[in-house]
């Protein structure tokens, strides 16, 4: 009978043992140490540059790899493999300052300021763009290092957007559902509970505000589902 659990990489039939490993946060004095820790408890996997994109990228298209390439050696070195992950769950403060529209919106309608994690709007051209270009140049210099046994591609996805792009991608997806049909999403939505009801597409706006404004609960769910 076949082994229904085949191996997750040729030469590395065994469980993941690690954790998330972020050694741009420290000192490469004590990248050494790292390595001897790991064998003592027992590590055998390592995930890397999780929130490392400014230190990839320091400034708009100049990249600085040296780091991770004497952290993936030196894990290669010791008989340990590498989860390399996309950093775009934190873009750069030079891209948030440079490109505001990247930033989420919030509830509110107010956009939000650089910091925390995951704190993009999904849907912009230019944080596709720029996510495109770093996963791919990753992906270029890593796909043939002996470390690499896994990639990890974002992290954590969560939370929502409400700028003007969401909120018009919002209402074709509800046109998509609907059928364009207008008089549908009222009956679904029970909108003329306290005169709801939309007379255009455009009137429809993610839930949200200060003062509870998702009072529609068929909207507030499908905002959830979008």
């Amino acid at each position: 009978m076949p082994n229904p659990f085949p191996p997750l990489h040729p030469g590395f039939p065994h469980f993941m043992h690690g954790g998330d490993y972020n050694p741009d946060q420290w000192l490469p004095d004590v990248w050494d140490d790292d390595m001897r820790l790991m064998r003592l408890s027992h590590c055998n996997t390592q995930t890397l540059a999780i929130f490392s994109w400014v230190h990839l990228e320091p400034e708009e298209g100049r990249y600085t790899f040296d780091w991770l390439d004497s952290i993936l050696d030196k894990l290669n070195d010791h008989g340990y493999k590498a989860v390399l992950a996309t950093p775009t769950a934190a873009p750069p403060a030079w891209m948030s300052r440079r490109y505001p529209e990247i930033l989420r919106v919030g509830a509110n309608r107010v956009r939000r300021l650089h910091g925390n994690r995951v704190n993009t709007c999904l849907t912009a051209p230019l944080y596709r763009e720029k996510s495109r270009a770093i996963a791919t140049t990753l992906a270029e210099r890593y796909k043939d290092h002996p470390a690499l046994v896994v990639w990890h591609v974002f992290n954590e996805y969560g939370g929502d957007c409400h700028c003007d792009r969401c909120q018009n991608a919002f209402r074709g997806w509800l046109r998509a559902k609907f059928g364009g049909d207008l008089d549908r999403l009222n009956a679904a939505y029970w909108t003329a509970f306290w005169g709801h009801t939309y007379t255009d597409w455009e009137q429809i706006e993610s839930p949200g505000g200060p003062y509870g404004e998702d009072a529609i609960n068929g909207l507030t769910l499908d905002w959830k589902r979008f």
